[in-house]
């Protein structure tokens, strides 16, 4: 038995190196590995792209606003259609109706323009919605979008590209080496940009399960940065149908056992403005709710100005606005200070004021005449300029304005030559002036018979010498009990308001004392167009309005809180009843009339009609009849009629210079007296002595008289006095 000999202590086996061959991993093994890697890069950036991680916050917010507001875009296209297809169809109805035997009550045409209004109320509201407010539920919507069309990318990749693939490698294997090299780069460029590693700025790498139980969870809310978006709850809506329904039960509209019908959900935009079309019970009609309209107000919790109701197609169907904000608690500008151009005041209208929910309204001046009455200081003054300015810049209308006051409200209107006629208070004047109106309505409708009409219609206004419009301002001044020439005036007035109109000749009267005696029924109700702003009682706001319209709602005397300009407007051939707020016109403090009527000025000159321009019937008929003209005010275009100069002789030209030097000589003596010779030596040029007494003695200024001037003793010479009095004369003061 052998035995086992121990080895020496110091003794160290040979270790053989280990096999490279068996140990280092081979080619294939290394592009296997990094192939790997690559996969893993790859993978993770199509998890990234697919979950959107690519895509931050602000991305998809943008995202999600471009979708609203392209959403909103298409939705006021497919309304604005379908408006344009419905006035086709209204225009075509119309005619048929204008040729038709029955011309009277059109059921068809009221529904069209019941849809037509709705409509237009609901693209006016979208066009005013503000851009979209984007929560954080849209926020999750739009990313849930955006992963659905990403992977849906994907999925048509996968399977649109093996036909497409399949087919460019059989070209290539056929015979194109170029094709399958291109489409060898392109794979490989594709390949290299996804399975990049992540750097800095890359997403990272799905996080692993190891790593996701790793990190701590923390659930508060961190508080909002700089620019960072701040979750906050969409508003409630301002009305919902239970409390409209409940809001008509309590007003009695609606009974117990009756309902109403939805047809348009209450939406609230930006201003807190909220609309919703619902049907009423067949029992009642929206002409009735509008009578309730106070109660219905307050039943909303609203003023009477937050609340708008109009028909929407047939008798039950309502269109009812409301807001949460007084629409008349601020001023606004008149629309023609930014864009002082012609208009066609006879079809388009003139702006004038805003209604409840911020339209413009627009005035006509075609068929009716105006009352435009408040108190003192209500702002009447400021409705009727916007009306008036207005017109002027419609050159086919011959403005003639009298004035009530001897102050200068009215004198811009002269200075810049609008005013066809101008003057100041002059009740014989006044008479001969509407007399001269009766005599041209009598012309006026003699020609348009000879053009076969039977009214006046736009295509022939210039044909027939333009619209005239009397604007009368203060016109108690005039009608007042115990005034003079008063009957005569009133009879007028009442007669051109009753036959007038349809040649052409409107009138705009302006008062502070609504009253019968004032305004009597006979001239009030040929007035169309009403307005009354604040009064001192319901009998006042009757006799603007009409009878019974303050035991209706319509009373001017209990506006809470009365502000200028505010007032219930009343315009039948608008289909207009409701409150509204003159355009803030200011003169005194920002001279805005006359640089508007400067404009307007440039305007009618151009067209020839500017005040001096065109041979004027009316002003010629008060020239024959008084000897005296208010052309552009008169002379002096104040409001004083006189003389004009272009109508004196070429002597009594002469004279009025004449005058006019002497008197000015005298101001630079500083003296009230004065000799011919130094008269004549203050005019200059070829003027003598011996001539300037031949044209003062011819002007009415009478000889020389004696008179005292210092360092002269007593001489012959002119006293001021009556040179003055010569001047006035020809200038017919």
């Amino acid at each position: 038995m052998a035995t086992e000999i121990p080895p020496h202590p110091d003794y160290e086996p040979e270790v053989a190196p280990p096999s490279t061959e068996q140990n280092e991993p081979t080619r294939g093994e290394q592009m296997k590995a990094a192939f790997a890697v690559q996969r893993g890069h790859a993978t993770a950036r199509g998890k990234e792209w697919l979950a959107t991680r690519d895509l931050t916050d602000a991305d998809i917010t943008d995202a999600a606003i471009r979708d609203s507001e392209q959403g909103r875009h298409q939705a006021e296209a497919q309304l604005e259609r379908r408006i344009a297809q419905q006035r086709a169809r209204f225009t075509t109805a119309r005619r048929m109706s204008e040729h038709s035997e029955n011309r009277g009550h059109n059921s068809h045409l009221e529904h069209l323009a019941g849809e037509i209004a709705m409509m237009e109320s609901q693209l006016e509201n979208l066009r005013n919605q503000p851009p979209a407010l984007i929560t954080d539920r849209e926020i999750d919507k739009t990313r849930t979008k955006k992963k659905a069309q990403r992977a849906g990318i994907a999925a048509a990749g996968v399977f649109g590209s093996v036909p497409v693939l399949g087919s460019a490698i059989e070209q290539a294997a056929s015979g194109q080496p170029m094709l399958l090299a291109f489409l060898g780069a392109g794979a490989g460029y594709g390949w290299y940009l996804v399975s990049r590693p992540f750097d800095a700025g890359q997403p990272a790498p799905a996080p692993t399960m190891e790593t996701q139980l790793a990190a701590p969870v923390d659930m508060t809310k961190p508080e909002p940065q700089p620019g960072q978006r701040e979750f906050n709850a969409p508003p409630p809506p301002a009305l919902t149908s239970e409390e409209l329904d409940q809001a008509l039960r309590n007003i009695g509209e609606v009974k117990p056992n009756e309902q109403i019908q939805i047809l348009a959900v209450p939406q609230r935009d930006k201003e807190g403005n909220t609309t919703v079309v619902f049907d009423l019970p067949p029992r009642t009609t929206v002409a009735e709710l509008k009578k309730k309209l106070p109660r219905l107000a307050g039943a909303l919790g609203r003023d009477v100005s937050m609340v708008d109701i109009e028909k929407a197609g047939n008798e039950v169907r309502t269109s009812l606005w409301m807001t949460d904000r007084d629409p008349f608690e601020d001023t606004r500008p008149s629309p023609l200070l930014k864009a002082p151009s012609q208009i066609d005041a006879w079809k388009d209208g003139v702006p004038v004021a805003w209604n409840k929910r911020g339209i413009t309204i627009r005035l006509a001046i075609n068929n009716q005449s105006f009352v435009i009455a408040g108190m003192t200081r209500s702002g009447k003054g400021v409705g009727a300029s916007n009306l008036v300015v207005g017109a002027a810049f419609d050159p086919r209308i011959n403005l003639r304005i009298v004035a009530g006051k001897n102050n200068g409200e009215w004198d811009p209107y002269a200075k810049t030559g609008v005013a066809s006629t101008y003057f100041k208070p002059s009740p014989e004047r006044l008479l001969a002036l509407l007399k001269a109106l009766l005599a041209d309505k009598d012309r006026r409708e003699l020609d348009l018979g000879k053009l076969g009409k039977s009214k006046m219609v736009a295509p022939v206004i210039e044909q027939v010498g333009g619209m005239e419009v009397l604007v009368i301002d203060e016109v108690a001044t005039y009608t007042r009990p115990g005034k003079r020439l008063r009957e005569e005036i009133i009879e007028a007035l009442i007669e051109l308001s009753a036959v007038a109109a349809g040649a052409g000749i409107l009138l705009i009267l302006i008062t502070q004392y609504p009253e019968a005696d004032v305004i009597p029924g006979a001239l009030a109700m040929n007035c169309g167009a009403r307005w009354a702003m604040r009064v001192e009682n319901g009998q006042q706001s009757n006799a603007i309005l009409g009878g019974g319209q303050a035991s209706a709602g319509r009373d001017a005397s209990k506006f809470d809180p009365p502000r200028p300009g505010f007032g219930w407007l009343v315009n039948p051939f608008a289909g207009v009843t409701d409150l509204a707020r003159s355009f803030d016109l200011d003169e005194d403090e920002r001279g805005e009339i006359t640089d508007l009527l400067k404009k307007a000025a440039k305007i009618r000159e151009k067209a020839g009609r500017l005040a001096g321009q065109w041979d004027d019937p009316i002003e010629r008929h008060l020239l024959n009849a008084t000897g005296l003209s208010s052309v552009a005010g008169g002379p002096k275009r104040d409001g004083a009629p006189g003389r004009m100069v272009f109508q004196l002789t070429a002597e009594q030209r002469q004279q009025l210079e004449a005058c006019r030097g002497a008197l000015a000589a005298m101001s630079d003596l500083d003296r009230d007296v004065a000799q011919l010779d130094e008269m004549a030596e203050g005019i200059g040029g070829s003027m003598t002595a011996d001539r300037l007494g031949e044209l003062l003695r011819a002007a009415g200024a009478g000889p020389t008289v004696k008179v005292v001037i210092e360092g002269r003793g007593r001489v012959n010479g002119y006293r001021k006095g009556e040179i003055v009095s010569a001047q006035k004369f020809l200038e017919g003061n």
